[in-house]
């Protein structure tokens, strides 16, 4: 019951840190003026369905009809509201772009219910926004009862054709920045509607499928596969608590709909959730809704510049996931670029680009506001200037700030370093000669129920710090490399091939071996750090073939001294594990190895 307790409690402090408004003061910039609207966006099939959009305007001073500035449409991260945007808004503002800060779907004073970035509802929503910015009338009002009408804009440039080569009304020269859910909703609009010329999601996702209940060995397409993983139970618990109670009385006063079936969700969601918390991983049915909600189901339809920014430590929407995104567009034609920078929903969010931060963005110290900025002037301004590198990755080890321009690295593509391979020996070490492998195997247990055997550290950092690792013997096993005589910069997406094998019979998902594995850090006194909390279940229907684990990719120095530790557990604090239990055998021979992408020092 502790232990029970004391989770909750890191879920509510971190749905108050990380996704709820952090309730900056608001200043009183000059240069720009501020006002409050409401937007009747028209949604669903066919259109007929109406929300109450609540937004701020940010007009600068010398915008006008005459000398039309372009604009930016931003909203959220999940569970706040248009407030969180203040930061980001008055930056932008105060370099002479309109900006349009809005409350997505179910959140705040908007009305609808939530329904995860979905092009249809949220995307259409946006829709409508972005032709307000273009000039359209019928749209805005300055009360939420649509009595007063604003008139569209006309203070905002005009675009004579769209990113898809048409010629479309109300075509406003418009931007779209934001991070996590308001990331999201950048590629379901982008999707809609393109009309909008270049967008800079941040720590976003590529397949909530894959967020949610990873499985890292049956990728198919990017992140995305076939068989489900297992679900991310302490992630999943804090967006059920968050989306409830994210409108606040006010807001279920304002749409009583909203208390409807399942409480302010798309009733899809509930029946996800539940599934996906009793059984351990998604249905069918599941699956087929946090698809069609992911840029992975839908990104042939973009046409959109898209600047991707993604944060290292970010348990939720990994490394992995943006790179998926990168490339898919990159398959298409569309101009992509990425970058990894080291924060993300794990570590608290961006102190500076993520709206409602601690940290004004400022592109002088900034190496990321500096890139988006770039970005915006290029594609929306009359900037010729370049706009960076094609990829670019933050090294911890490197650097005066957590963010300086000096702590990156460059490179043409993600692949980055070059795999060196370790073999997984029977005795527990992590080899780099095949000849010095003792062949055998290793056996752990993995608990009935999908329960915790012992304890894993929160991949969420909460205070007061992760708790130590107690995991009782035969619940895991683990190999470790020697120590290392020089420091070894990895950089990228290690993978393990394992043989994985158990002497009951395996049927389907819902008796299948689910085990989890974790890459370390180990250091000369023997503490050993889990890397950027980072953990790769696998779900194995066919226990009698090799499996190839793809875990979350890495930018991290072992440094002189230091060990690498391969680690594969039979179940994980963070997580729902397999139902049925079962002895699990791993292989140790000269098929079974670790592959590090290794960077040239």
């Amino acid at each position: 019951m502790r232990t029970t307790t004391t989770l909750f409690g890191a879920f509510v402090v971190i749905a108050g840190a990380v996704l709820l408004p952090a309730g900056a003061a608001q200043a009183d910039p000059a240069g720009f003026t501020t006002s409050s609207i409401f937007l009747d966006a028209t949604v669903g099939p066919d259109g007929t369905r109406h929300c109450n959009v609540e937004a701020d305007l940010y007009v600068p001073d010398e915008a006008s009809a005459a000398n039309p500035v372009p604009a930016v449409l931003t909203t959220h991260g999940f569970g706040q509201t248009k407030d969180a945007q203040a930061p980001t808004a008055e930056f932008l503002a105060a370099r002479g772009y309109v900006v349009l800060a809005y409350s997505g779907l179910g959140f705040g004073g908007t009305g609808c219910k939530v329904t995860i970035d979905s092009p249809d509802p949220d995307g259409q929503a946006a829709q409508d926004l972005v032709s307000f910015l273009g000039g359209a009338d019928g749209i805005a009002f300055e009360d939420a009862a649509h009595t007063r009408p604003v008139p569209g804009l006309d203070s905002v440039v005009r675009d004579t054709v769209a990113q898809d080569g048409r010629t479309l009304p109300n075509d406003p020269r418009v931007g779209m920045v934001g991070g996590s859910y308001g990331g999201a909703i950048q590629f379901a609009a982008a999707a809609v509607d393109p009309r909008i010329d270049a967008i800079v999601p941040m720590i976003t996702w590529n397949d909530l499928t894959y967020s949610l209940a990873p499985n890292s060995a049956e990728a198919t397409v990017g992140v995305s596969g076939a068989i489900p993983g297992a679900t991310k139970t302490s992630w999943a618990s804090i967006f059920s608590a968050a989306g409830v109670t994210a409108p606040g009385s006010a807001g279920y006063r304002s749409d009583p709909t909203k208390l409807l079936g399942c409480p302010n969700f798309a009733d899809a969601t509930c029946g996800a959730l539940v599934t996906s918390y009793t059984q351990g991983f998604p249905d069918t049915q599941a699956v087929d809704f946090l698809r069609s909600a992911s840029v992975a189901s839908y990104v042939d339809r973009i046409h959109t510049p898209t600047l991707l920014i993604q944060g290292a430590e970010d348990t939720l929407f990994n490394l992995n996931e943006a790179t998926a995104t990168f490339e898919a567009l990159q398959r298409r034609g569309v101009e992509v670029k990425m970058i990894w920078q080291q924060r993300g929903h794990s570590s608290g969010g961006d102190a500076s680009l993520l709206a409602g931060g601690t940290t004004r963005p400022d592109p002088d110290t900034q190496y990321t506001t500096a890139r988006y900025l770039d970005w915006f002037e290029h594609h929306l301004g009359d900037s010729t200037g370049d706009t960076g590198p094609t990829f670019a990755y933050h090294q911890d080890w490197v650097g005066s700030d957590v963010d300086s321009a000096d702590s990156y690295a460059t490179a043409e593509a993600p692949e980055v370093g070059t795999d060196t391979v370790l073999y997984l020996s029977a005795d527990g070490r992590l080899v780099a000669d095949s000849g010095d492998i003792r062949p055998g195997a290793r056996t752990l247990s993995t608990p009935a129920g999908g329960v915790v055997q012992g304890s894993t550290p929160s991949n969420i950092q909460v205070a007061p710090g992760p708790r130590p690792e107690t995991q009782p013997a035969g619940s895991f096993v683990e190999w470790t490399g020697a120590a290392l005589d020089a420091p070894v910069d990895v950089v990228g997406t290690p993978t393990a091939t394992l043989r994985i094998s158990t002497p009951t019979p395996v049927t389907g998902n819902a008796d299948a071996v689910v085990v989890f594995a974790k890459l370390y850090d180990v250091a000369p006194d023997g503490s050993a750090t889990l890397i950027n909390g980072h953990v790769a279940p696998v779900r194995i229907v066919d226990p009698a073939a090799s499996v190839r684990i793809t875990l979350p990719a890495i930018v991290h120095r072992f440094d002189a001294g230091h060990s690498v530790r391969l680690v594969v557990s039979g179940s994980d604090s963070n997580f729902r594990g397999g139902l049925v239990p079962r002895d699990v055998i791993v292989a140790a021979d000269a098929g079974q190895q670790l592959a590090l992408p290794v960077v040239d020092g």
